[in-house]
């Protein structure tokens, strides 16, 4: 059974949110809809979505920012920017971003579903058929398929263990994972807090993907465990 794609619009004019959403479900497509750009941003960074129809002019955080931080976290999944605005400067800006197409308000319903279909089948050879499922933060980037670990396009060599450590950290950005999570999860451990094992093994992969960088991606929250975070 083909399993439907689910596209996030984040849009807070409700009508044209409602408009679009029913034309998604017209189309096959399940939808869900975010009203500003804080709750979009949330969803787009927790939920499992093939693509987020954005706009710009958004309350609690602008369409800009939210395309920012997708794009950190997330960094092959589709984005079209739904804007009012004409200016080649905004689209520059959103195409900057990372936007992966920019569609100006009042569109075609045709015209929006065609760009939704182009941007999904290019995400499709980018997924898989160049075996390419990758996963990102900032300039860290770990491609799941080939093993492939590389920060600002620098190449780094990873043990098993710190590849696994590292890919989820990647599945959960901007999470505070405790020690015990991580022993279970990656060690199939139950965690003895007498051993320091998660540590020397973070530290490892600190001198890996932090040593000589400005920003500093994996951060201790003392008393909590460690968050994976570009700030």
């Amino acid at each position: 059974m083909k399993m439907k794609k689910t596209i996030l619009i984040i849009e807070d004019d409700l009508r044209i949110a409602q408009n679009i959403y029913r034309v998604l479900q017209s189309e096959d497509f399940d939808a869900e809809i975010a009203r500003d750009g804080l709750a979009g941003k949330k969803m787009a960074l927790e939920g499992r979505y093939d693509l987020v129809l954005l706009d710009i002019n958004l309350p609690g955080m602008n369409g800009f920012d939210v395309c920012r931080l997708i794009r950190q976290f997330k960094p092959v999944m589709p984005v079209i920017m739904l804007t009012a605005y004409g200016e080649v400067e905004d689209k520059v800006e959103g195409l900057g971003r990372g936007a992966t197409d920019y569609i100006v308000k009042p569109f075609d319903f045709r015209e929006l579903i065609a760009r939704v279909n182009a941007a999904l089948r290019l995400s499709v050879v980018g997924k898989s058929g160049e075996g390419r499922r990758i996963l990102g933060i900032a300039d860290l980037q770990l491609n799941v398929d080939t093993k492939v670990v590389t920060r600002a396009g620098k190449f780094i060599g990873l043990t098993a263990k710190e590849f696994a450590l590292l890919e989820y950290f990647l599945l959960h950005p901007g999470t505070i994972i405790s020690k015990m999570d991580l022993a279970k999860n990656i060690w199939h451990l139950n965690f003895d807090p007498g051993t320091n094992f998660v540590e020397v093994y973070i530290n490892y992969l600190r001198k890996k993907i932090d040593k000589g960088y400005d920003v500093k991606l994996i951060q201790t929250r003392p008393g909590l465990g460690y968050i994976l975070m570009a700030e």
